[in-house]
Parts: C-alpha cells; sequence; structure tokens
C-alpha cells in the first residue's frame, strides 16, 4: 500500500472517529434523557383537559475499578476480584394534573416533580487467599500449610431521592 493511500486512509478513518465522537458526547455528558410523554391527540380525541407527563432516563456510566492491592503475608492480592464503581441515576419524572376549581371556570393543577438523581454504586467484589502462606526464611524458603479465605466485598448503593408535591393556579 502506498504511503499517499495510507495518509488518506489514516484522515478517513480520523474524521469518522471525530464524527461518532462529537455525536454521542452530549448524550454521555447530559447524565439524563429527557422523554416527553405527548398526550395530546388524546385530549382532543375525549374532549378534556389530560395531565402534562415528562420523564427523564439515566445514562448510565461505568468508572474504572481500583486495582487489587497487593500485601505482605499474602500470595494473592486482597481484592482478587475488585468491585467495579457504576454513577447513573433514578429516573425522574414530571406531572401536572389540572383540577377544577369548585368557583369558577379556570384550572388548578395538582403536581408531582421528581428530578433524576445521582445514584452512586459499587458492584460486588471478591477477595481469595490461597492455602499456603507466603514462602518463609526460617523453614528453608518453603510455604506453610493454612486454611483457605474467602470474602465477599458488600455491594454498595449510595443515592439521596427527592420530589416535590405541589398545588397551584393554571396548568
Amino acid at each position: 500500500m502506498k504511503s499517499t493511500t495510507r495518509r488518506t486512509l489514516a484522515a478517513v478513518v480520523t474524521g469518522v472517529a471525530a464524527a461518532v465522537g462529537v455525536a454521542a458526547a452530549p448524550a454521555a455528558a447530559a447524565g439524563a434523557i429527557p422523554v416527553p410523554v405527548p398526550l395530546g391527540g388524546a385530549e382532543t380525541a375525549l374532549g378534556m383537559e389530560l395531565p402534562d407527563v415528562a420523564g427523564e432516563l439515566p445514562v448510565l456510566t461505568p468508572g474504572a475499578p481500583e486495582g487489587p492491592r497487593y500485601v505482605e503475608g499474602r500470595l494473592l492480592p486482597e481484592r482478587t476480584l475488585p468491585q467495579l464503581p457504576v454513577r447513573s441515576g433514578l429516573p425522574g419524572v414530571d406531572l401536572r394534573q389540572p383540577l377544577p376549581q369548585v368557583l369558577g371556570d379556570g384550572f388548578d393543577h395538582a403536581a408531582v416533580e421528581a428530578p433524576a438523581t445521582e445514584l452512586r454504586a459499587l458492584a460486588p467484589g471478591l477477595s481469595l487467599d490461597a492455602p499456603l502462606s507466603a514462602p518463609d526464611g526460617g523453614s528453608f524458603g518453603l510455604p506453610a500449610a493454612q486454611l483457605p479465605q474467602a470474602g465477599v466485598l458488600t455491594p454498595v448503593v449510595q443515592t439521596v431521592p427527592a420530589a416535590d408535591l405541589g398545588v397551584g393556579p393554571g396548568l
């Protein structure tokens, strides 16, 4: 393959990669994707006021796991299967329901707004130790027998959900 062909191919691949990266960046940077629920056609067909509904779906972003940690006196690292951190969010919702006024022709509304909130999690991990100890200088460099050890690193979930319930004039 000629060098000019290689350069042209490299430029095309770089351009395509940049275009794909630019297209994917807004969705990943947003954290949550808005999801409107269109009910305008049902309002027209039923001849009545329906609630306004909108939602948000979170974007899942996995993190980099913390690597195994070597400890003196053990043959295997402390975290044989490390925990994987994951960031996401709880889905959000915005709901406005019209309420007829007792006096007058206007409408009031009842609203529930629960924004998408951040969710941090750690997947479960595993810690193992071999049935042999580290080589010992006192026994001519041979390892001693010991009981095998296994431990499960518990999963962690952290979030602070919030919601707002209110009643007000207009829709």
